[in-house]
């Protein structure tokens, strides 16, 4: 028996449970596109903080939406109505909005910990490259959530 089939909730919510999981999961490795990307285009080839982070974020929502497409959502493809290429299409403007939000979570974030970072590494370029990815990551962590519900229950929604 599984860890999931233990918990004592529906099967309904059981898959909505290994869904979020395997959400979650692709989205670790669009993290890993996104962080890899934006640390070599801000610091290996400075371009600006905020297109650095744009240029991984988008990188990564391909990625993300070729894997959810094809593992996390899979069960959706019998039961679509729409075409492919509107899907790609939601996924792409839920990710846009996604964007926004996380350009505003990352500015804040990074406005509140870089003194912090300062105070306690001693390297300011450290520091620097400590708040940027620190702040990129809370704010993945706050996206995550409304990527799945928007991509849940717009753009992979069952018609039937």
């Amino acid at each position: 028996m599984s860890a999931l089939q233990s918990l004592p909730i529906s099967d309904v919510n059981r898959r909505e449970v290994k869904r979020f999981v395997k959400f979650a999961i692709v989205g670790v490795a669009g993290m890993a596109t996104h962080l890899t990307l934006a640390n070599i285009f801000n610091f290996g080839l400075h371009f600006p903080d905020a297109l650095a982070n744009a240029i991984g974020f988008m990188t990564a929502v391909i990625q993300n939406y070729l894997l959810n497409y094809s593992w996390t959502f899979r069960d959706k493809q019998s039961a679509r109505t729409k075409s492919r290429w509107v899907q790609a299409g939601q996924f792409g403007l839920v990710s846009l909005i996604g964007l926004a939000i996380n350009a505003l979570v990352r500015e804040i974030v990074s406005f509140i910990f870089h003194p912090i970072w300062l105070s306690v590494i001693p390297n300011p370029a450290l520091a620097e490259i400590v708040n940027y990815n620190f702040s990129i990551i809370a704010a993945i962590g706050v996206v995550l959530f409304w990527n799945f519900g928007a991509n849940r229950l717009w753009t992979f929604r069952n018609r039937a």
